[in-house]
């Protein structure tokens, strides 16, 4: 597992200076636009980097460690979810395509995913025991999780350093779950995505040298859904650890909707990030607080009992609304420059 932590995080590290080159070659740079935090123009190819550092070390993992023989068709599939979904999103790279062809992609890499056994067919009741879901709905609410989870890290890509910390963070806390299960050979998977994410983030964090892109966004959304499946469905433990992206997501696109905005257009710095940020806080410090923050709510996702994991969610979204309200009066009653 060390192996296949140690290849994913190389890889990436070093094809990432590689991935921003031809993306400043390749003219698939962003530029500094009103209302977004970037200062001057990026490449936004790393997530290639990111993919490629995956891709090896999962490889690398049917070699090294033993499975179940109904895993390897789970892994396939995963794979080839990943293979249908970042040519998709590379294309958003090049072409900045609109919201329906994106949501078209991830719902047929969820799809896949699903068709080789990566389905939401039961649940643990916070009661106790486990509640069997039948297909008819398992697919649909399965093919939800995957673009919610896409969505979320997608629409957490908006400052340097916040996705890949944050991926890296809760495929971390995956695997300390899959390891207390003893399913190792999940584990490698979740350490796989994890060096992926972390040997980016050498260069995406503030100032950032290069944007991993939609490829990256989604991959590792698309990544953290699949594995939350696999070895029996962590849904909650991962809703935990990400519960801040989840709930900031949602209050966003609420704030956009309220306002007759595209949900998916940005540059209004309704995100917590930008909210911090407008109140005087350093970016590298709002990286450090959501890292901290993730890691205290995974921590509770690993310890809690589902119920109590209900209850803290909700404590959640109450706590992160009351926030968002306090910093949107104090933004309003500072002084102008």
């Amino acid at each position: 597992m060390a192996l296949v932590f140690l290849a994913a995080t190389g890889l990436s590290a070093l094809l990432t200076p590689l991935a921003a080159a031809f993306g400043a070659r390749a003219g698939l740079v962003d530029h500094p636009r009103r209302g977004e935090v970037q200062r001057r123009p990026v490449a936004r190819t790393g997530g290639y980097a990111i993919y490629a550092g995956l891709i090896a070390a999962v490889a690398l993992s049917l070699v090294l460690l033993p499975r179940y023989p109904d895993e390897y068709a789970k892994v396939w599939g995963f794979l080839l979810g990943a293979l249908v979904l970042v040519p998709v999103a590379a294309l958003d790279d090049w072409k900045r395509l609109g919201p329906l062809p994106q949501l078209g992609g991830q719902v047929l890499a969820a799809a896949i995913a699903i068709a080789f056994g990566i389905l939401l067919d039961n649940v643990a009741n916070p009661f106790g025991g486990i509640v069997g879901i039948p297909l008819i709905a398992a697919i649909p609410l399965t093919v939800l999780w995957f673009v919610g989870m896409i969505n979320t890290l997608n629409l957490l890509d908006t400052m340097d350093g916040l996705a890949a910390g944050i991926s890296g963070i809760a495929a971390g806390v995956l695997f300390v779950r899959a390891v207390g299960l003893e399913q190792y050979s999940i584990a490698a998977l979740t350490l796989a995505l994890a060096g992926a994410a972390f040997g980016f983030l050498a260069h995406n964090f503030h100032p950032a040298r290069v944007f991993m892109g939609s490829s990256g966004s989604m991959l590792l959304g698309y990544g953290l859904a699949a594995l939350a499946i696999l070895g029996g469905a962590k849904m909650a433990t991962i809703a935990m650890v990400l519960s801040i992206p989840i709930l900031d997501a949602a209050l966003v696109i609420s704030h956009r909707l309220l306002h007759r905005r595209s949900p998916f257009r940005g540059g209004d710095g309704a995100h917590l990030p930008h909210r911090l940020l407008a109140v005087g806080l350093p970016e590298r410090w709002i990286a450090f607080l959501l890292y901290g923050l993730c890691l205290v709510l995974g921590y509770l996702g690993l310890a809690l009992s589902a119920v109590h994991k209900l209850y803290a969610l909700g404590v959640m979204a109450a706590l992160l609304g009351a926030a968002v309200l306090l910093i949107a009066n104090r933004r309003r009653a500072a002084p102008m420059s």
